[in-house]
This record gives C-alpha cells, structure tokens and sequence, in this order.
C-alpha cells in the first residue's frame, strides 16, 4: 500500500532526543516539530563524497545540494533502519556496511532534528530515485563549501560536514 510521503508517520522527539510520539510529515512540518533523521555519508575509495541534487519537489531545502542519503525515521523504526532503508531507496544500495558516526541536533526556522550520521564506502553504480534527486556526483571534501557560494547545500549538511572528524570521513 503507499503511502503519499506527506502521509508517513513521523516519530517525534525532545530536545533531549527521547521519543514524545508520532505523528504525519506534514504536521511535523506544519507545526515546526523536533524529530528524527538518518544521514548516511557516502564515500568512493579516494575519499570523495557523493553528494545529490535534490528535486524541486522535496518538502525542505528543494533544489539544494545534499551531502548524506538519509531521511527522516518513520515511526517504530530505529535510525539504522532508517538510513538502510534511505541508501536503498534514494541510490539503489543495499548489503553495504555502515559506520555509526555521531548524533547532531540542528535548529533553524522551518526544521529541528535530531540525526544520527553513518558513512559508508560504495563506488556505485548508483541508482537515483527520481522523485527526490536529480542527480549526483562524486566531490572533494574540501570543494563543498567552496559549492555552497555558488549551489546552495543543505543547512543541516554543512553543520555536519563541520563535525565530521578528519579520520572517521569514508
């Protein structure tokens, strides 16, 4: 059965992370609510980042450059759900081992969540889901914020581009 991504129930959590409840996407939007995502970073052997073009249609930053595959955790589901369920949706990549990174709260007007980051190691191929990217490409690290003065890229990305340990990247 499917379920329109408005639809989808959204688990709902404090500033302290812990789950208060569940409710649809477009009330959390609506109404500015913290939540969960999974962000899963992924690297080519070289150490680049694949990074996607996110549609015009997407709900939250659309057009922007996206430096994670990831999402937000639907209800019941854990954030390593959510970020194997995310990989195999929005690139086409199941079976690949992800490293637990960190947690990261952001805040800004419009979007308050809380992520759990992951990195992996894939060369592709790539299977992009058209409905949330446009396209990708693999990018230097430190090429992204040079990117972002001319593409924007996602707020909550550059945030946790800034966290990421020099020896945990790929």
């Amino acid at each position: 059965m499917f379920t329109h991504p408005t639809e989808e129930l959204v688990e709902i959590v404090d500033r302290d992370n812990t789950p208060i409840g569940a409710v649809t996407r477009r009330i959390m939007r609506q109404q500015n609510l913290i939540h969960r995502a999974s962000y899963v970073l992924v690297f080519n052997r070289q150490g680049q980042l694949f990074i996607q073009k996110r549609t015009l249609t997407k709900d939250i930053y659309p057009g922007y450059w996206d430096l994670a595959a990831g999402g937000v955790v639907q209800a019941g589901e854990s954030y390593l759900e959510s970020a194997q369920r995310e990989l195999r949706e929005e690139l086409g990549l199941a079976g690949v081992k992800l490293a637990q990174l960190f947690d990261q709260y952001f805040e800004e007007e419009g979007n308050r969540v809380w992520g759990r980051i992951f990195s992996c190691i894939s060369e592709g191929p790539f299977t992009l889901q058209q409905e949330e990217i446009d396209y990708g490409r693999f990018i230097d690290l430190d090429r992204i914020e040079v990117l972002n003065q001319t593409e924007p890229v996602t707020p909550d990305g550059l945030a946790l581009l800034r966290l990421l340990p020099h020896d945990r990247r790929g």
